[in-house]
């Protein structure tokens, strides 16, 4: 499936800004940047085809405002979920694309404004690198993460946040394989410092799903989104009003396969 944030040609009259220029991409002076055609495909592959083709001219796609994440505010919340999952298709086939895009606009039109499409709860898990999983860049995915993918009270307020105030259009609560925090907390092992303050918000997965330390993992992903919805009114009522989805996941670190649970 073409991805969502691909398009395959440019206006003349678009103006660029290098990361060097002294004025943001949002009012005040511009200083042009000279790109060869291959370079403007690039930074177009950041915009949406179908949701703005209406915006299309003849000389080709012209947006309103060139913004690294412009399709957050039109993508529903099922376009938003499938994006993550194309790009999920993409990361287990080798076939990434996020990294062709010319970062140093990128960085430019993200450094004052971030319009992030998804939000993903996920663990501190080193092997479980979030944008990467999604072939997605930077300004894309606004990302929580905590060990166990446990849904305590900042991490609700910055889900919060990238939903009401950012305009994440869908929250995935990812659990992963061979969870250390999982098993930790099947286990009860007797850990150092404040370690051992992850099991009880872990316990109840372990309550319903037993001893298998990847079973538990799906079952916290699924009871972390479920305390997510219920415990947030503004993401509540969001969901209520068909503006956000709230999923869980289960990223299969051997496979690099995200499995949705619900």
């Amino acid at each position: 499936m073409t991805s969502l944030f691909t398009a395959t040609d440019d206006t003349p009259k678009r103006k660029q800004t290098s990361p060097e220029s002294e004025s943001s991409s949002i009012g005040g002076p511009q200083t042009t940047v000279s790109k060869d055609d291959a370079s403007r495909r690039k930074f177009l592959q950041m915009a949406v085809v179908g949701p703005v083709a209406g915006l299309a001219t003849a000389a080709g796609i012209e947006f309103l405002a060139p913004r690294s994440a412009l399709a957050q505010s039109l993508l529903t919340p099922e376009q938003a979920l499938e994006e993550l999952m194309d790009g999920n298709n993409r990361f287990v086939n080798g076939n990434l694309t996020s990294f062709e895009q010319d970062l140093a606009i990128l960085r430019n039109h993200t450094s004052e404004l971030q319009q992030p499409f998804a939000a993903v709860l996920a663990c501190s898990d080193s092997r479980v690198p979030v944008e990467l999983i999604f072939d997605q860049t930077i300004g894309h995915i606004f990302v929580t993460r905590v060990a166990g993918n446990i849904s305590t009270s900042e991490i609700i307020a910055s889900l919060e946040y990238g939903a009401k105030v950012l305009g994440a259009n869908v929250v995935v609560v990812m659990g992963h394989g061979s969870c250390g925090a999982v098993d930790a907390t099947i286990k009860h092992k007797e850990v150092p410092g404040q370690i051992s303050a992850l099991y009880p918000h872990i316990q109840p997965a372990v309550d319903k799903a037993g001893t298998d330390t990847d079973a538990v993992s799906k079952a916290n992903a699924v009871i972390q989104a479920d305390l997510l919805r219920k415990s947030s009114t503004v993401i509540s009522g969001l969901v209520d009003d068909g503006k956000l989805k709230v999923l869980a996941a289960f990223y299969n670190i051997a496979s690099g396969v995200v499995s949705l649970l619900e």
